[in-house]
């Protein structure tokens, strides 16, 4: 049986819950428009949880349950990476880590047209949005943030693609930014690519300081954030030692 739901919504964000709990009662949210992202449900007034978690907020209005997991659930919104598995007519078949293969169509591209669609080979990775994530259906993806700008998606060139839990890759797109990625910014040179599905691309002016900024990201999911500074720091000495 479910739990009912008591308190203020902001109540239960950052708190522990598992299927069936009732995170949020609409009755006592009249006027006010809600997003909801992976890990919850409506059901008539309720809205609960469909898997064990953390439910989380973010402004303006948009409520999920963060879980650390290698599986990924796509979501609307989410940018992620994806490999290019085959190419149709119409559309580039995108693996995204997901239940089942996403389609990219050869025209969500800025300035997409039938005259200058893009070729990419099988294995081609690919930074992209979804924009459809429906269950039972396909995902669909876009090579275009909302506004029809290219902006930070396509394909990305050389450096090294690597995957680990979702949980990290939130963790990397957290903000204020995460204390690894810091400590590595104020010390190196580097580029990252970091999507919601539990991959994470790097790229750097020589091989070992990209294998340093990868082991960094690796070992950070379990260290706090002084641990995550030490690590680095200890990191960067030996780097510095090699060259």
């Amino acid at each position: 049986m479910a739990e009912k739901a008591t308190g203020s919504p902001a109540s239960f964000v950052d708190q522990s819950v598992v299927p069936g709990d009732v995170v949020l009662d609409l009755t006592s949210m009249a006027n006010q428009t809600i997003k909801l992202g992976g890990g919850l449900r409506q059901d008539c007034d309720a809205i609960a949880a469909m898997k064990a978690g953390t439910l989380k907020f973010s402004k303006p209005n948009k409520y999920w349950v963060e879980t650390s997991q290698k599986r990924y659930v796509p979501c609307a919104g989410d940018s992620v990476l994806g490999i290019v598995a085959d190419s149709k007519a119409d559309n580039f078949l995108v693996d995204i880590k997901g239940p089942t293969i996403a389609f990219l169509p050869v025209l969500a591209f800025e300035g997409g047209t039938r005259r200058n669609i893009p070729k990419f080979e099988v294995g081609t990775l690919l930074y992209v949005r979804v924009v459809k994530a429906n269950p039972g259906m396909n995902p669909e993806l876009s090579c275009i943030d909302a506004s029809g700008k290219a902006a930070e998606y396509g394909p990305l060139k050389d450096g090294y693609m690597f995957e680990c839990s979702t949980g990290l890759s939130k963790m990397l797109l957290s903000s204020p930014r995460c204390p690894v990625l810091e400590a590595l910014g104020k010390n190196i040179s580097f580029e990252t690519a970091i999507g919601l599905n539990g991959r994470v691309w790097v790229n750097a002016g020589s091989p070992s300081t990209v294998i340093v900024v990868a082991n960094a990201i690796m070992n950070a999911e379990s260290l706090s954030g002084v641990q995550q500074r030490i690590m680095v720091d200890k990191l960067i000495q030996n780097l510095k030692l090699s060259t």
